[in-house]
């Protein structure tokens, strides 16, 4: 009986041991499993938020890429401090818009304006774009003139490094350029900033006095129909500055009056007279010889060119409100250039 008891009580402390090896085998994979998580979630790096761009807009760039003629070349970094946005520009040429399926031909300028922006007013060059409606372009040329220079000058734009090149559409840039048959054209200058200081000052200028040249034959020009000349008499203290005009100016009385003013010296009013005088020949020569060039152009005009000029139209452009940008919806105005005259729609 004790033999028996004795291998019942080794029996049972076996089982007990294989139990209690058991738990422990259950307990270490648990510590493992448990440090093994604690160990991937310490490790584990985290996910990082992803970022969403809003797409760019077909036509976004339309507005940068049409170069602002005339603008001095030190503000050009000033134009572009703002997001300006075009987007009326941009709808322009959306089905049911203004220049949908239309050919245009586009350039830009710049207008100096006291706007409002951030509680107070400041100067601001503001961006414009111009879009001619015509199934040519409306001119190869471009007009240099300021009051500081003596003569205007209208010279191919090729000579200011200028031209009318297609405007490529975000979505189509993938395409050959060739195979595209663009109606839309914009001016452009491939004249390289970096190159300016090399560049002689007088022809450095003539960029800041660059002006779109437009002729239209069908209508008078103001020139024509002009009698006045800009004066620049050169003197030794200071040149005399003035408009003279032939038809209300009696030239005598006038000279006194500079004189007077102390504008003039005394002893140079013969000097004067005939500087104006020989002014006011080259002027009426001037507008004899565009009255007969009008005239032979039309003599010499299709029927089909006399209706594309007819037709022409021309739309002015001024950014649209942003919270990012200056108001300048109380200063646009329809005037563009002094060839081009006034816009039919400003917008």
């Amino acid at each position: 009986m004790r033999k028996g008891g004795k291998r019942k009580s080794t029996s049972q402390k076996q089982e007990t041991e294989v139990k209690a090896s058991s738990s422990s085998q259950e307990n270490q994979k648990e510590n493992h499993k448990l440090a093994s998580q604690a160990k991937r979630a310490k490790t584990s790096k985290p996910q990082p938020q992803l970022e969403y761009f809003e797409d760019k807009r077909n036509l976004e760039d339309l507005w940068k890429a049409a170069f602002p003629v005339g603008t001095e070349w030190d503000q050009l970094d000033s134009v572009y401090q703002f997001n300006w946005n075009f987007l009326n520009l941009e709808e322009a040429f959306e089905e049911g818009g203004r220049l949908y399926g239309k050919k245009v031909y586009l350039f830009g300028c710049t207008e100096p304006q006291l706007v409002p922006y951030k509680g107070e007013n400041k100067v601001i060059c503001i961006p414009v774009v111009v879009a001619v409606v015509s199934p040519f372009p409306p001119s190869d040329k471009i007009g240099i003139n300021s009051v500081q220079r003596e003569a205007e000058e209208i010279v191919p734009m090729k000579q200011m490094k200028m031209d009318w090149v297609p405007y490529i559409p975000l979505e189509n840039r993938d395409s050959q350029v060739d195979r595209l048959q663009s109606q839309m054209f914009i001016l452009s200058c491939t004249q390289r900033r970096v190159a300016l200081k090399q560049m002689k000052i007088d022809r450095l200028k003539k960029y800041e006095y660059c002006l779109p040249y437009f002729y239209q034959p069908l209508k008078e020009d103001e020139l024509e129909q002009s009698t006045e000349v800009q004066i620049i008499f050169p003197a030794a203290q200071k040149p005399v500055f003035c408009e003279f005009d032939w038809e209300l100016d009696e030239l005598d009385e006038f000279t006194d009056q500079l004189i007077e003013a102390d504008e003039l010296d005394k002893d140079k009013k013969d000097a004067f007279k005939e500087f104006v005088k020989e002014r006011v020949r080259e002027a009426k020569k001037a507008n004899r010889q565009a009255r007969e060039a009008r005239k032979k152009a039309l003599e010499e005009m299709s029927e089909e060119t006399k209706a594309a000029f007819v037709n022409m139209r021309f739309y002015k452009f001024y950014p649209v409100p942003t919270p990012d940008t200056p108001d300048v919806s109380n200063v646009k105005a329809p005037f563009i250039n002094r060839y081009y005259g006034k816009a039919h729609e400003v917008l």
